[in-house]
C-alpha cells in the first residue's frame, strides 16, 4: 500500500470518528451560523442598503442586498469552520481529556490534521447551505448560488478556516485564548474581507491589508461565480485559497507530530 493511500485511509478514519459526533447535531450546526448572517442581511442589506445612494454594477448584483449575499455565505462558512473546529479540539484537549487517545492512534500526523479539517469543512458547508437557502429566497436565483464554481470556492474557504481552526485549537491553553483569536482575527476579517464592499474601490494602502486576508478572495470569488459570466471570473482566487489550505495543513501536521513528543 502506497503512503498516499495510507494517509487517505487514516484521514477517513479520523473523519469518521468526527462524523459520528456531528450527525446527531446537524440541525444545531446548520442553524448556529445562520444568526449573524441574517442580522447582517436585515441590517445592512435591507436596512442600510435601502438608503445607500450608490451605483452597483449589474455584474455585482441588482442591488446592495444581492451584492452582500455571497459575502454572507463566505462569512458564515468561515465562522463555523473555524469556531467549530477550534472548540472541538479545545474540548477534547482541555475538558474531555480524550485528545491523548487520538494521539495514540497509529496514523500519520497529516491524516490527523486532514481528518479534523474535513469535519470542519462539513460543519461550514452545513451552515453555508442554510445561508444559501436564504439567499435563494431573497433573489430567486438558484443557479447563481448552486453552480460548480461557487461550490468549489465554498469548500476551499471551509478548508482554509477549518485548517486554521486546527492550528489554533492545538495552540491555545484555555477557552479565553480562543476568544482572543476570534476577536483579533476572525471578527476583523468579517468586516475587512470584502464582505460588505468591493476591495477594488479601496485606496492602495488598504488594498494591501484586504488582499492579505483569505476571506477577501472567497468573497470576490463567490460574488463573481454568482453574478459574472465565466469569462470574467477571477481565476486566481482558487489557487490562492488552495495555497492557504495546503500551508495550514502542513503547519497543522507539524503541530500534531510535536503534540506526540
Amino acid at each position: 500500500m502506497s503512503k498516499f493511500q495510507t494517509i487517505l485511509d487514516d484521514t477517513l478514519t479520523v473523519f469518521w470518528g468526527e462524523w459520528l459526533d456531528l450527525r446527531a447535531r446537524i440541525p444545531q450546526i446548520a442553524a448556529t451560523g445562520l444568526i449573524s448572517p441574517l442580522i447582517y442581511i436585515f441590517a445592512f442589506g435591507l436596512g442600510l442598503g435601502s438608503t445607500i445612494d450608490r451605483s452597483i454594477e449589474p455584474s455585482a448584483g441588482a442591488n446592495y442586498l444581492q451584492f452582500i449575499l455571497p459575502g454572507m455565505v463566505a462569512l458564515s462558512s468561515m465562522t463555523i469552520s473555524f469556531g467549530g473546529t477550534t472548540f472541538s479540539i479545545c474540548g477534547d484537549r482541555l475538558f474531555n481529556k480524550t485528545f491523548e487517545e487520538l494521539l495514540l492512534l497509529p496514523v500519520h500526523p497529516l491524516a490527523l490534521h486532514l481528518g479534523k479539517m474535513l469535519a470542519g469543512i462539513l460543519r461550514g458547508m452545513m451552515t453555508a447551505a442554510s445561508v444559501i437557502f436564504v439567499a435563494i429566497l431573497f433573489t430567486g436565483k438558484i443557479t447563481s448560488f448552486l453552480n460548480p464554481l461557487f461550490l468549489i470556492l465554498l469548500i476551499l474557504n471551509c478548508g482554509v478556516f477549518a485548517g486554521l481552526g486546527v492550528i489554533i485549537g492545538l495552540r491555545v491553553k484555555s477557552l479565553e485564548s480562543v476568544g482572543l483569536y476570534n476577536n483579533f482575527l476572525i471578527v476583523p476579517m468579517s468586516f475587512l474581507g470584502g464582505t460588505f464592499f468591493d476591495p477594488n474601490s479601496l485606496p492602495a494602502v488598504l488594498k494591501i491589508v484586504v488582499y492579505c486576508l483569505p476571506l477577501s478572495y472567497t468573497s470576490m470569488g463567490l460574488r463573481s461565480a454568482a453574478y459574472l459570466p465565466l469569462a470574467e471570473f477571477p481565476w486566481y482566487t482558487i489557487p490562492i485559497l488552495l495555497a492557504f489550505a495546503i500551508a495550514f495543513s502542513l503547519i497543522g501536521a507539524y503541530q500534531f507530530s510535536h503534540q506526540r513528543d
